[in-house]
């Protein structure tokens, strides 16, 4: 680490005057340590990814996220397939991947160590979907990407309402949604088998998951999924029941959710999803927390792709 780029979105969090000094205490980490570091101020949606691209234009070899994840999600778009490393200060109101390498700390703590840390190749997905104008379009993620009710409540999160309230926003939602959604079906299409057919599942939600650990209430809710592995693990739920989704989080919460045939767990590389044939329905996608658009898309692991930072003892 010898030119750093700190990436920072004032928006992003509940605090802004913590985040103004946040942002400050890892730049005097930084510059303790001798390091050359410019920080650069997110204006809007899109300005993250123009700045990590101006950063790497200049010769950065380092790059530091912070925000939460959707800041990630930003930066991310720049780096992909870059030789530039990947740092994640958590600064928002959801922080899964900081969660995922043990980055909960007070930014200082985390810059400490972040300096210790030693950079590793992983591989982020990448999901090809269909914008608001119905253009094809891609991003990478490196959290999750959602299919149904994850990506709708996504879509209901006030910006203003979320820096307010924080993940209260989230708890009152998912409740709405939970409560009054009809959790229509879609299609789930699974690559050939040996047998060289495809499998076809209907699912009323689907979550390619890519960390081990989301933190908070939700930690392990994927077991098997890694950012070192370079497969995707899906939650499938093949059901619109109302009772057997909150069955399932009750247990996710208690840590004693398992897979069986209503909510199943499945490993594959890439994943297709369409609407039902003759359905009107339409059904956000989401990826990292941010909404992309609508159905079809088509979800992938790109392999060895990312160099991101990992501190010592983290198993991400």
């Amino acid at each position: 680490m010898q030119r750093v780029a700190l990436i920072y979105n004032p928006a992003s969090g509940q605090h802004s005057a913590r985040r103004k000094a946040a942002v400050e205490e890892a730049m005097a980490v930084l510059g303790e340590a001798g390091i050359a570091a410019e920080a650069f101020v997110t204006v809007g949606v899109g300005s993250a990814t123009l700045h990590a691209h101006e950063a790497i234009r200049k010769g950065c070899d380092t790059i530091l996220a912070c925000g939460g994840d959707g800041t990630v999600h930003e930066i991310l778009q720049s780096m992909v397939g870059t030789d530039v490393v990947l740092g994640v200060i958590p600064l928002g109101t959801a922080n899964a991947l900081a969660a995922d390498l043990g980055l909960l700390a007070s930014p200082a703590k985390v810059m400490r160590k972040l300096l210790d840390a030693a950079p590793a190749r992983v591989s982020v997905g990448r999901i090809h979907f269909h914008d608001k104008t119905g253009n094809p379009a891609s991003r990478y993620f490196t959290v999750a990407a959602g299919v149904g009710a994850d990506a709708l409540l996504m879509s209901r999160m006030d910006a203003r309402l979320k820096r307010r309230l924080g993940y209260v926003l989230y708890l009152v939602e998912a409740f709405r949604i939970w409560a009054t959604h009809t959790f229509p079906l879609f299609e789930a299409v699974l690559p050939a088998n040996g047998n060289g057919d495809k499998r076809v599942v209907e699912v009323s939600q689907l979550l390619a998951v890519r960390v081990r650990s989301f933190g908070g209430v939700l930690r392990y809710l994927a077991p098997g999924a890694s950012l070192r592995n370079g497969s995707l693990s899906l939650l499938a739920f093949k059901t619109r029941s109302r009772f057997r989704y909150l069955l399932f989080l009750l247990a996710v919460i208690a840590r004693r959710h398992t897979f069986a045939r209503e909510v199943e767990l499945i490993r594959t590389e890439s994943i297709e999803c369409r609407a039902l044939s003759g359905s009107n329905e339409s059904f956000f996608v989401e990826a990292d927390g941010e909404v992309l658009g609508l159905l079809p898309v088509r979800i992938e692991v790109v392999p060895h792709s990312l160099s991101l930072l990992v501190p010592h003892g983290a198993q991400p």
